[in-house]
């Protein structure tokens, strides 16, 4: 009885302490409920703030690194820079010993010499030519008139011979008579062969002006030979391009270079940004859009720009091992394009961006952009061959 009598008063106490806890409770799940709503409300207006800005942090810094490699080979006799010196287009950064390539020059120059001499001589021998030949022939055509004269005074005389009486002559005479007739068609025959060989007047006047053809070409190739010649001399001093700043040096004084080997890098002023976006975040970026660039360096920074372009495949198409999708088991990977992003503004000298840092574009795709498609007779071309090919295809299944 005495149990019972205590456990009643234990049961009106827990009656009296419920109603707090389930106030407690509730006004737990209102204060979550606020948290929540507050919450949606600033996801929403971040959202609404940010739907037009396409953000990505692959991106990096690019621009134009020149190679400079020697045209000829040699030891470096000067080195004229140091590493991340800033230079200007056309000074000198090295220079080459040029004394085998002088001897070279001078040697080609002694061959251009002797070609011009030998084309000399030949024009003048030309000139001989075109009076010699023409004289030459003439000459012989009279030679050819005296052998026929003195061969019809032998055989006037060797006929007389014979027609005079055997006791008005000798023998001797008849056989002087004889001889000299042979002797002068002889001499005919001669003559004729050298009319003969002096008829061709103009294909040796010809020959004689070929002969000039020849030694003019081989002057002309001896000229070009001293011209390479003295551009290996003016090669052996290094200028540099460009304005830029020396990078990767791999030279000193005393090394022996060879032709078409780099020996340093210019890096020009000119930086420009390639961002690397997903290509389901391209899908309103257009060239012309504004971008605002973040640079992870210089938190100061803000750097304002535009896209120039979007590149034409995906980092992947472009690398040394592109995807073989058609092997094996396919999985899909979100591929990323190149956006070309050209910076306008904001460039701060003391804050200096070299090539490769990370930064940030924001593309905000509600800004004026225009299409970079192909001109339209490129595309009506495009569209002609697929025409074509299609229709290929067809021709060939119906067969």
């Amino acid at each position: 009885m005495a149990d019972e009598h205590n456990e009643q008063p234990d049961a009106a106490s827990d009656n009296e302490t419920r109603p707090p806890e389930k106030k407690k409770s509730s006004r737990g799940r209102i204060i979550l409920t606020c948290v929540v709503i507050v919450l949606a409300i600033a996801a929403g207006i971040y959202w609404f703030l940010t739907r037009n800005e396409v953000e990505t942090d692959d991106a990096f810094t690019a621009g134009r690194a020149v190679s400079i490699a020697p045209h000829v080979g040699g030891y470096v006799t000067e080195l004229l820079v140091n590493d991340n010196q800033f230079v200007r287009k056309g000074q000198v950064l090295a220079r080459i010993d040029p004394r085998d390539w002088q001897a070279a020059r001078d040697k080609v120059a002694g061959m251009l010499e002797k070609s011009q001499a030998a084309m000399q001589a030949s024009d003048m021998m030309h000139q001989v030519a075109m009076l010699s030949y023409p004289g030459q022939l003439v000459r012989a055509q009279g030679n050819l008139a005296v052998a026929k004269a003195q061969m019809f005074k032998a055989e006037t005389d060797y006929k007389r011979q014979h027609s005079v009486e055997r006791a008005a002559t000798s023998q001797q005479d008849i056989d002087y008579a004889r001889a000299a007739l042979e002797a002068a068609k002889a001499q005919v025959l001669s003559a004729q062969g050298a009319v003969q060989m002096a008829t061709p007047v103009q294909p040796n006047i010809k020959n004689a002006q070929i002969t000039i053809s020849q030694q003019e070409g081989q002057a002309k190739a001896d000229q070009a030979d001293l011209d390479n010649a003295n551009l290996n001399l003016e090669w052996t001093v290094i200028r540099a391009p460009c304005d830029g700043w020396i990078s990767q040096r791999n030279l000193e004084q005393g090394n022996y270079v060879r032709a078409g080997q780099v020996v340093l890098s210019i890096v020009e002023p000119e930086v420009w940004v390639v961002a690397n976006y997903k290509e389901t975040q391209i899908t309103h970026i257009r060239p012309g859009q504004t971008v605002d660039i973040k640079v992870d360096a210089y938190p100061s920074l803000k750097l304002h720009g535009h896209v120039d372009s979007l590149q034409k495949g995906t980092g992947a198409t472009f690398s040394a091992f592109p995807p073989e999708n058609a092997t094996g088991n396919y999985v899909k990977i979100v591929q990323r394009v190149p956006v070309k992003i050209l910076i306008d503004d904001g460039l701060d000298p003391n804050q200096q961006l070299t090539l490769g840092m990370s930064v940030i574009p924001v593309v905000h795709v509600d800004t004026q952009g225009h299409a970079d498609a192909p001109p339209r007779d490129v595309q009506q071309a495009a569209a002609q061959r697929q025409k074509e090919a299609s229709t290929a295809g067809h021709e060939t299944a119906a067969q």
